[in-house]
């Protein structure tokens, strides 16, 4: 896999870099970028073997909230399916590992998980990263997390888990702090198998009986923020080793033309949090939103389109200023020095783990000149 794949020729001051599952977990929990949720009911088979979807890096096929009850084994078996062909194009050369995306399944609660997994072939566990873990609470994250390590045992396959978080414990104040402690006390040890942590702004959302519309983002709607900013003070913390996606943006949008030349002088950070019209509004808000997430400490965000790939991708670039900053903070010893451009103050111990984070971002979806570049990027 590799971002931005649909421009290929696009003029990179540093091209992104090619992953796959085995990729080291320090660089690929920066790699999945827009991650795409879909129903384990989904056909998905031919335009992956086709490399349809040069925007697919990452996937979700969902047993849970994405399907009813009675759907579940037609779901279960359409997964099983998927993974068989896509083992058996591996092994015959007809397809690179590379170009198998990133490929989750969503359970849809411990039973489930557990007797699924429990019907995994090592070739299927193969051509697969991991699971995801829905309504991840401190009561069932052992069992969760049990299974998985077992299935590495078991299989000697690597697969990883991404809980979600999500809930009245977390969503409630009175009991937000002692879950997320909990929580972070139970997946410490599996820190190994983590991959991501996701977030559940939809069902937070849900709880206090709101939602954000196409013109706000989820850090409009203020008992949603605060959640989100105590899971980041728990688990974005420079010593704490995880990254956490954004919340989904659930509306769909449609790729219509657009002449780039009437955008492109458009600053574009400081006219969507303006709110001065730059594409469309559904272009606009996943936009918006796709800032805030970077501003905060946020890396990737699930979409439900694959509209939405390309937008999340090239959103998550990173200029040659930041680039350059971060290059110089990591490669010095500490003190201050003047930032490349003259026009800042990277002050060295500080900013090294924001330079961390830089870097690796830049080896998973590139460094582009600046802003501009954008929409350049993500446009066709």
């Amino acid at each position: 896999m590799k971002h931005h794949q649909h421009k290929s020729a696009f003029p990179f001051v540093r091209p992104p870099v090619e992953f796959d599952k085995h990729t080291d977990k320090q660089l690929l929990q920066y790699c999945l970028g827009g991650t795409l949720y879909m129903p384990g009911t989904k056909d998905i088979l031919d335009k992956i073997l086709r490399r349809d979807l040069q925007d697919l890096t990452s996937m979700v096929m969902c047993f849970e909230d994405a399907i009813s009850a009675d759907q579940l084994p037609q779901a279960e078996i359409n997964v099983l399916q998927h993974l068989d062909r896509l083992a058996a194009a591996v092994a015959s050369g007809e397809l690179a590992l590379k170009d198998v995306p990133l490929i989750f399944l969503r359970v849809r609660n411990t039973a489930q998980f557990i007797t699924f997994s429990s019907r995994l072939s090592v070739a299927q566990a193969a051509v697969l990263t991991g699971f995801v873990f829905p309504k991840f609470y401190s009561q069932n994250a052992h069992l969760f997390l049990d299974q998985l390590r077992t299935l590495n045992e078991t299989l000697g396959v690597l697969l990883y888990g991404m809980p979600i978080l999500e809930g009245h414990a977390i969503a409630y104040g009175e009991t937000r702090n002692s879950e997320l402690m909990a929580l972070k006390a139970i997946l410490d040890p599996f820190k190994d198998l983590i991959l991501n942590v996701r977030i559940g702004g939809t069902d937070f959302s849900a709880i206090f009986g709101v939602r954000r519309g196409i013109n706000t983002s989820i850090y409009d709607i203020l008992p949603v923020r605060d959640v989100l900013t105590d899971i980041l003070n728990y688990f974005n913390r420079a010593d704490a080793g995880y990254t956490i996606s954004g919340p989904v943006w659930e509306y769909f949008l449609a790729d219509t033309a657009i002449d780039i030349d009437d955008v492109l002088a458009e600053n574009i950070h400081r006219s969507l949090l303006n709110r001065n019209p730059i594409l469309n509004e559904a272009l606009d808000g996943l936009l918006r939103e796709v800032i805030l997430d970077k501003a905060n400490g946020f890396i990737g965000k699930t979409v439900i389109h694959p509209s939405h790939l390309k937008y999340v991708n090239a959103m998550h670039a990173v200029t040659r200023e930041e680039y350059e900053d971060a290059c110089q903070i990591i490669d010095a010893s500490g003190g201050v020095i003047k930032s490349a451009k003259s026009n800042k103050m990277n002050e060295i111990n500080p900013h090294r783990n924001w330079a961390q984070r830089v870097a690796r971002c830049a080896d998973a979806f590139g460094v582009i000149e600046d802003e501009s570049c954008y929409l350049k990027l993500c446009l066709a």
